[in-house]
């Protein structure tokens, strides 16, 4: 039954991977070919939609590569018995990020390192670290005593302990983190275009400022199918980490 079960679950995200990208394609195939007056047909080319999603997809990965790289070793450090004390405090300190609108940290950092990717890409790191750290140390520190102190009673080291017990009985948490900070971060992504970092942004603001509503709605369905591809593949990896 439980095979059956999960044949079933993967059977459902082909199926919905599939409808997504034909939506996908289906919608770029008509804006292109059948665009509502000349405006959309000269400003609008397949070239330019995969530029978007190209640049789209180089500020979602940096940045959440930059706040794995950043939060999972940070959240591990900080359920070691030398430094818990300090949890509470670098999650307030982290918290600021997620308190403050996305657009306004966006914008806050023009006036740092001023327009341009990089100031989308830190304004994003900063936005999602919170969810991976704040997942990591729930995923660690919920880990069943027992299985500790059962470890060390077979003489394992604490590090030993850690990346063989702790982290790998962690890991679904841990990716479910991920999952949510990859996912706020494609469609925030979309503020980039406002400081010069491109992306599918460019694309809704271009429609807004011409007036055409197939620009404007291509550029806000892309990142939203985009989010929910995202949601399906971190999903199955969840699903695979869960021992």
């Amino acid at each position: 039954m439980t095979k059956l079960r999960d044949s079933a679950i993967r059977i459902q995200d082909v199926i919905l991977v599939v409808l997504i990208l034909s939506i996908a394609i289906g919608f770029s195939y008509y804006v292109i070919n059948y665009p509502q007056d000349k405006i959309v047909e000269r400003f609008m080319s397949y070239e330019k939609i995969i530029m978007a999603i190209t640049q789209h997809l180089k500020i979602v990965v940096i940045s959440s590569l930059m706040a794995i790289g950043t939060s999972v070793p940070l959240g591990i450090i900080l359920t070691r018995p030398k430094f818990k004390k300090f949890a509470p405090r670098v999650l307030s300190i982290v918290n600021i990020g997620q308190t403050i609108p996305s657009l306004a940290i966006v914008a806050l950092f023009v006036g740092i390192l001023g327009i341009g990717i990089n100031t989308a890409i830190l304004a994003l790191w900063i936005y999602s670290l919170l969810p991976i750290l704040n997942n990591t140390l729930v995923g660690i520190i919920g880990v069943d005593k027992s299985i500790i102190e059962a470890a060390k009673g077979m003489g394992m080291q604490p590090k030993r302990i850690l990346f063989k017990i702790e982290v790998p009985l962690a890991l679904p948490v841990m990716v479910a983190g991920i999952r949510t900070a990859v996912t706020i971060n494609i469609g925030t992504a979309i503020f980039a275009a406002f400081v010069g970092g491109g992306g599918l942004g460019d694309l809704i603001i271009a429609g807004n400022n011409v007036n055409r509503w197939q620009i404007l709605v291509l550029g806000a369905t892309l990142p939203a199918l985009m989010a929910i591809l995202s949601d399906i593949a971190f999903g199955i990896v969840e699903r695979k980490t869960t021992i």
